[in-house]
């Protein structure tokens, strides 16, 4: 989606005029430089490219808005122990020129996102991504911000159901009534809280010229919790042919892998009715979701 394109009923209108004004109030060695929207299927930031080599990140709504402190603090701390680079900010800006929250500058990271059914090399990007999430893991948690997708299933079963409703008719809501009862039923995480990612999607992974990952972007769900919900890549992005090597390199077992699943289950289902108007490319990988997951056996 075009960075000025509106998403949310209460979001501002963000334009390459707004970034311009920002920089050169604030950041002045960096004014002159050509300010370029970015189109991504991103919901809750605007993106703009900031010359050749770095980029300006705005958050569209306020709920948003605290997402750029949060990772103005913890993503340097975590960039050393990971291993691929993660858009760490270089500068933040205050608000001002009409805008109200802060907004990041960050390097710009080269690479294409990767999109589901089309991955040339599955076997290999399911061990890339699973090397990254178990770096992620073996951070130390310890004072870590709580993570925005670490709470019990339960939590999401007012609007899974009440998207799935809104589905009938497109989807088998029988189907997918069934495996979400089911999934409610799996005994919760009960193990130690960790670091996680929190948004492992298409959008937010980028890949190099030989089709590896390269990059791992946004981070404003991260935190420290339930680390379940990185499983989600095993059925935006993956194939199902390479789910049991993701699977087996973060041990997963079923309690988690069924966890994993209804998050990714219920994300997709959430996203479609909401964003169906708004924002076609993330609607069209929720849809892929759903399909892949009641078409899954695999627990």
């Amino acid at each position: 989606m075009c960075a000025a394109t509106r998403m949310h009923p209460d979001e501002l209108v963000i334009d390459a005029a707004l970034v311009r004004r920002l920089i050169s109030a604030q950041f002045p060695d960096w004014v002159g430089r050509p300010v370029t929207p970015v189109a991504s299927t991103g919901t809750d930031n605007a993106m703009f490219r900031l010359g050749p080599d770095l980029a300006v990140r705005l958050p569209r709504v306020e709920w948003a808005a605290g997402d750029v402190r949060r990772e103005k603090q913890w993503l340097p701390q975590l960039a050393p122990r990971l291993p691929l680079p993660i858009p760490a900010p270089l500068a933040v800006g205050r608000p001002a020129a009409g805008y109200p929250w802060e907004w990041s500058v960050l390097r710009w990271f080269d690479g294409v996102n990767p999109t589901a059914g089309a991955v040339a090399a599955p076997g290999a990007l399911a061990r890339d991504l699973a090397a990254f999430v178990n770096a992620l893991r073996a951070v130390n948690p310890a004072g870590g911000p709580a993570a925005h997708r670490s709470a019990p299933l339960a939590s999401r079963d007012g609007s899974t159901r009440a998207a799935i409703a809104q589905l009938a008719g497109a989807i088998d809501a029988e189907a997918a009534t069934a495996l979400w009862d089911k999934a409610l039923r799996l005994p919760e995480y009960d193990g130690p809280p960790t670091w996680m990612h929190g948004d492992l999607t298409p959008g937010n992974l980028l890949l190099n010229r030989a089709g590896r990952l390269g990059a791992v972007i946004d981070f404003g769900l991260m935190g420290v919790g339930d680390p379940t919900a990185d499983l989600i890549v095993a059925w935006n992005l993956l194939p199902a042919a390479a789910r049991p090597a993701f699977r087996a390199a973060l041990g997963a077992d079923d309690a988690m892998w069924g966890r994993g699943r209804a998050w990714a289950f219920s994300i997709a289902l959430v996203t479609i009715p909401y964003y169906r108007h708004t924002n076609p490319g993330l609607t069209a990988n929720a849809r892929h979701v759903v399909r892949e997951v009641l078409a899954d056996r695999s627990v």
